[in-house]
């Protein structure tokens, strides 16, 4: 298993990087690589690699797959000896036999059923040492490996032409022995010395995206947590429950127990900011390096937003969560939106405007001046949170104490919950944000315009929170109830954003006359709009509440 951070090295913070490395004896290696895969690429369609590299005067062939986490990478090196001149081994997947990632590449090349091919191959110099983090406690401490890799990718791409390139500058900081919260420490160090910013794109991702012709990759959306210890609860025949009280119906597909092989509070925790990094890393990522889609953008946002769902409604299931988190997730969300509210006017409010007759260049009078995602991406404070968010999901937590017949309603705070504390704990989460909505949905039309936006935070709250623990109680009846929040989602996102474009031409019309045909034309659409949302907050209240079922 490999576990390591890598960053990007901005050229400007090369020297002195390559300074701070150089404060103690590093070595230098050349390392010239090729790349294999089947002619349709299903080793990089299920996140695998397969390496031959030529590591100084050793040939050192090397096979990667997908880990469980944001920091974890299953990898086997097999040395095949010193290198011949003009001589490159033949690959061979049977080197890594009998490895959980030998295993999975054999399987994926089995059923693709196609001869491993050379795809594309990297040219590196590398600068490395070892460095040694004390430990707190005075214990052995950990060991990482630093290694700044200055290089290029190269490739031909599959339509044919003249081969690609794509230049490699970065650090990567793998750990070699000792405890993850060293490395972790490591990491922020170094990051917030030299300005550097985390990337998900390999070196291999590089080469694929070289062979399609592609400068970028597409934005990445939520998918759910995993959660190891969950085991779907058996199908019980209704006839066996005859003797009960009522007509049994058993345990429902998708529905799960509470016993002892459900995850603690902890292990919620960890598996749903794992989840909220899955999305978030990569399209940061991209981001950073200059790709700033209005795609890639809004699913940053929705990943930071279900982050923050997440650090604000699981905080009760144990510690480790740190306040001093929120402030610079907070301040990208923020400056990201604006960039979004603005192309938001431009793609879906301009067109409508035009259709009523509005004088040209009406949306053009609200763009303004704000920050670049890119830089907001890169800000050392955000950077820094991302480290600290990967070392919390990927470091075990002190477990809970052994299961009692507690509810959890008067579990010491600051204190892991076991297991049936933790459900009982989010239980009463949705309880208490689906009963504040239904409360809302009544007076919606009395409410200000904050105030509304406040119910449609509570609303995205409790879909985010639905979506994480489905697993956990029924996710098929989640999925029914989601689907009962989708109409209100969808009525109150549209009215908060006329209701920001119509503060945005607000505000223009001191500089702009024209902004005045967008302000009377969105004033009048508020009250049909308030009319739709509020019924469709209403439809909450019939919302079957799949938390309720007791496995």
């Amino acid at each position: 298993m490999e576990i390591e951070f890598k960053f990007q090295v901005p050229a400007d913070r090369l020297a002195a990087l390559k300074a701070e490395l150089r404060s103690a004896p590093t070595r230098r290696t050349r390392l010239r690589a090729r790349y294999f895969d089947t002619a349709d690429g299903s080793l990089a369609a299920q996140g695998a690699v397969l390496r031959l590299r030529q590591e100084g005067d050793r040939w050192v062939q090397t096979a990667k797959a997908l880990g469980e986490g944001p920091l974890h990478r299953l990898e086997h090196n097999a040395d095949l000896g010193p290198a011949r001149t003009g001589e490159m081994p033949e690959p061979d997947v049977r080197r890594h036999a009998g490895t959980p990632v030998g295993e999975r590449i054999a399987h994926h090349l089995e059923a693709a059923g196609q001869p491993l091919v050379e795809t594309y191959g990297t040219d590196i110099w590398r600068l490395s040492r070892e460095v040694h983090v004390p430990a707190p406690d005075g214990g052995a401490g950990t060991t990482v490996e630093l290694a700044l890799d200055l290089g290029h990718v190269v490739a031909t791409p599959a339509a044919g032409g003249a081969a690609r390139r794509a230049p490699v500058c970065e650090l990567e900081l793998e750990l070699v022995d000792g405890d993850i919260a060293g490395l972790v420490e490591l990491a922020r160090h170094w990051s917030q010395a030299h300005g550097l910013w985390l990337s998900t794109v390999s070196k291999a991702e590089r080469g694929e995206r070289l062979m399609a012709g592609l400068d970028a990759a597409p934005a990445v959306k939520a998918r759910p947590p995993r959660f190891e210890a969950v085991e779907p609860a058996p199908r019980e025949d209704a006839g066996k429950k005859a003797g009960r009280k009522g007509k049994g119906k058993g345990v429902r597909k998708g529905s799960h127990r509470h016993g002892r092989n459900a995850p603690d509070g902890p292990a919620i925790q960890r598996a749903v900011v794992a989840a909220c990094l899955a999305q978030m890393l990569p399209n940061a990522s991209e981001i950073a390096a200059g790709d700033a889609t209005a795609d890639v953008v809004h699913q940053l946002r929705v990943g930071i937003r279900r982050l923050r769902t997440a650090l604000r409604e699981l905080d009760v299931l144990g510690p480790g969560f740190d306040p001093a988190w929120e402030p610079p997730l907070v301040l990208a969300f923020r400056g990201l939106g604006a960039r979004r509210d603005q192309e938001l006017r431009a793609e879906k409010l301009a067109p409508r405007l035009d259709a009523a007759g509005a004088p040209s260049a009406t949306v053009e009078s609200v763009t303004g001046d704000t920050p670049a995602p890119g830089d907001l991406v890169r800000d050392p404070a955000f950077q820094a949170v991302l480290v600290d968010l990967i070392g919390f999901a990927a470091i075990d937590a002190p477990a809970a104490a052994a299961p009692s017949d507690d509810t959890g309603e008067h579990a010491e705070p600051g204190q892991p919950l076991d297991a049936p504390e933790a459900r009982h704990a989010l239980q009463r989460r949705l309880r208490k944000l689906h009963r504040r909505l239904v409360e809302d949905a009544d007076r919606f039309d009395t409410l200000e315009i904050e105030a509304r936006h406040d119910v449609r935070k509570k609303l995205k709250r409790l879909r985010y929170l639905a979506e994480f623990v489905a697993p956990l109680f029924d996710t098929e009846g989640a999925r029914r109830y989601l689907a009962h929040l989708a109409p209100a989602q969808d009525a109150l996102g549209e009215a908060n954003d006329e209701a920001s474009a119509l503060e945005a031409f607000r505000g223009a019309t001191a500089t702009d006359p024209r902004a005045w045909f967008a302000v009377g034309w969105l004033s009048a659409r508020q009250e049909a709009s308030t009319r739709a949302s509020q019924k469709a907050l209403r439809r909450i209240a019939k919302a079957p509440r799949f938390w309720k079922r007791q496995g």
